[in-house]
């Protein structure tokens, strides 16, 4: 199954927001994008698991969303 992970940049926090509509619980956050990405990486299948859902292999499906104002 695949598993879809959002993830957002927050501008107030500074800081990358990882969530899931198919992963109960899965909330996670990081300053640094591929520090979030190992994170998300080694939660899912403790979350999957604590949920009652073991799959193997999993497969994660990262959706990345960045809005930025650029003054002229």
């Amino acid at each position: 199954m695949e598993y879809t992970i959002n993830l957002t940049w927050d501008n107030e926090a500074n800081v990358w927001i990882a969530t899931s509509e198919d992963i109960a619980g899965l909330v996670l956050e990081s300053g640094s994008f591929d520090a979030l990405l190992e994170r998300v990486r080694f939660a899912v299948p403790e979350l999957l698991a604590l949920n009652g859902t073991t799959q193997n292999p999993l497969r994660l499906s990262f959706i990345s969303e960045r809005h930025e104002r650029i003054a002229l």
